[in-house]
């Protein structure tokens, strides 16, 4: 059968539209295909914590992740997990592996590099950064292993951080930007959860804070204010008033003791003022007789001898009895009321009905603990930081409390075996919550020191043995650890791992610190 020229052209047309039409659903797959991968690419960058020209996250199997900048900035497809854990990249006959390792106990950031089935090293140079989640940066550089390159320093924890590296292959001019990141060890927390756990979250920053050196202490008692009571005469305790812990008036009686010794010297007082009233009557007569001449001057002079002899008799009897605190005189000679020297609580007694007591015995201790001491001992090294005068802060683990002063006595000698000082701060005591034997941190504060970076006090927790602040990420929390420096008792600088403007946990951060004990649990399981 013969075709036309007509038919011919027909025949020509069809075949045209059809390859025009074919073309058109393969440009349109390809177009819907980039677009696909584009917005994939841009939700992933946009949950990455990076700030250079491209964002890198984590790849998931089978899925695009980040788009990978070269030099040419050629879009490449995010790359897949490799036999490390790591992201694998394509490079020419070439792959890269960039992930992290622990060889010998020690996270390092690695590059694999595989040509032909077999590890490539030789003539390869990579640097990189790593960025963490409190906006620290980090540079890394890198060194040639048996087989791979690894980071010349370890990754400190926490292991959250977006990591890149710029590798320069053999035979290729431009060098290649591979990409890592990793979450390990983030506490994941909704915004409600936060809210119903009552964590409290405020940003780090510049503060004030008062230097200081802190000692350990206790509490004593004021010995300008306490008194050792002893009897001061032997004799037989009869009463006991007073009791261990009463609070006591100056003056009270505290005990009663029958005394011989007390009754002679009141005897011997009595005897004295007899004496001494006889005196005065024969040295009035005998002066009325001279004046009037009818006896001689000589008997006049006697009688006035025998007056003043016996009034000295008498004051020596009275200055006796109040050598020992006795009354001059009582219903009962023998009788010693023992009584209270000021105000103040009786914190020992060593005496009870019956017993006999001697003169020196320490039978009471009466202490005034509306004001105590906070002794500590100071090292030699630290006396220039330690001087009277200095304004010191003052707290117990026992209770919270907190109270404040200034030191008021340092010691001028060292001990010989310790090598250090006494050194003491007189406390007012009004509610007495202070008590002797309390163990104290005692804080000597010096000048105030304008610090770049400080967290609150209660936002410091122990994690792993080290202080550490729960940084806020996106989506939770991650344990950042630290170096603290000075500290108030309320704020504490940062000199190491916080920048500031970084948003910390602060009340109830405790509730992470727990959360992050359940998880490490649960991976070990």
């Amino acid at each position: 059968m013969s075709i036309t020229n007509k038919q011919k052209t027909a025949i020509a047309a069809l075949v045209a539209a059809g390859l025009i039409a074919t073309g058109t659903v393969l440009f349109l797959g390809r177009s819907t295909e980039g677009n696909e991968s584009a917005r994939e690419a841009a939700e992933h960058a946009e949950s990455a914590g990076h700030q250079d020209r491209e964002h890198h996250g984590e790849p998931s199997q089978g899925k695009h992740e980040d788009a990978v900048a070269h030099g040419d900035q050629e879009h490449h497809d995010a790359p897949k997990k490799g036999p490390h854990g790591g992201n694998v990249y394509a490079a020419g006959d070439a792959t890269v592996e960039f992930g992290m390792a622990e060889d010998g106990g020690e996270p390092k950031l690695k590059l694999w590099v595989v040509r032909d089935g077999k590890p490539l090293v030789a003539n390869i140079s990579a640097s990189g950064a790593i960025k963490r989640v409190t906006g620290e940066s980090m540079p890394i550089g890198f060194k040639i292993t048996k087989d791979s390159l690894e980071s010349e320093a370890a990754i400190a924890e926490p292991h959250v951080f977006g990591a890149t590296a710029s590798v320069m292959l053999p035979g290729v001019q431009k060098p290649m930007t591979v990409a890592f990141s990793k979450e390990e060890g983030k506490i994941e927390l909704t915004v409600d959860q936060i809210a119903k756990a009552g964590v409290g979250v405020e940003v780090a920053g510049a503060a004030a804070v008062q230097s200081g050196v802190q000692f350990p202490g206790e509490i004593r008692f004021n010995e300008d204010r306490t008194a050792h009571v002893v009897p001061r005469l032997a004799g037989v305790v009869e009463r006991v008033p007073a009791n261990i812990g009463e609070q006591v008036k100056s003056g009270q009686v505290l005990a009663v003791i029958a005394s011989t010794a007390l009754s002679e010297q009141r005897s011997e007082l009595l005897a004295a003022q007899k004496r001494l009233s006889l005196a005065q009557t024969t040295y009035a007569r005998e002066k009325r007789l001279w004046e009037e001449k009818i006896s001689a001057e000589q008997d006049y002079l006697q009688a006035q001898t025998a007056l003043q002899e016996a009034q000295i008799a008498v004051q020596n009897a009275q200055q006796k009895l109040v050598a020992i605190g006795a009354a001059p005189a009582t219903t009962a000679l023998n009788r010693f009321e023992l009584r209270a020297p000021f105000d103040g609580m009786v914190v020992e007694k060593h005496l009870a009905i019956g017993e006999a007591v001697k003169e020196d015995a320490n039978v009471f201790t009466i202490s005034d603990l509306s004001s105590v001491w906070a002794e500590f001992v100071v090292a030699a090294k630290d006396l220039g930081n330690v001087r009277v005068g200095q304004q010191v802060t003052i707290g117990s683990t026992a209770f919270d409390s907190k109270a404040t002063g200034s030191v008021s006595y340092v010691g001028s000698l060292l001990g010989e075996q310790t090598r250090t000082a006494k050194a003491r701060v007189t406390l007012a005591n009004p509610g007495m919550a202070w008590r002797p034997g309390l163990f104290v941190t005692v804080q000597v504060l010096g000048p105030a020191v304008q610090v770049p970076v400080a967290v609150r006090a209660d936002a410091i927790q122990e994690v792993n043995g080290k202080p550490a602040v729960f940084v806020a990420v996106p989506g939770g929390f991650v344990a950042q650890p630290v170096k603290t420096g000075r500290s108030t008792g309320k704020v504490v600088e940062i000199t190491e791992g916080l920048s500031a403007g970084a948003r910390y946990a602060t009340a109830n951060s405790f509730v992470l610190k727990a959360e992050l004990g359940k998880a490490s649990a649960e991976h070990e399981h």
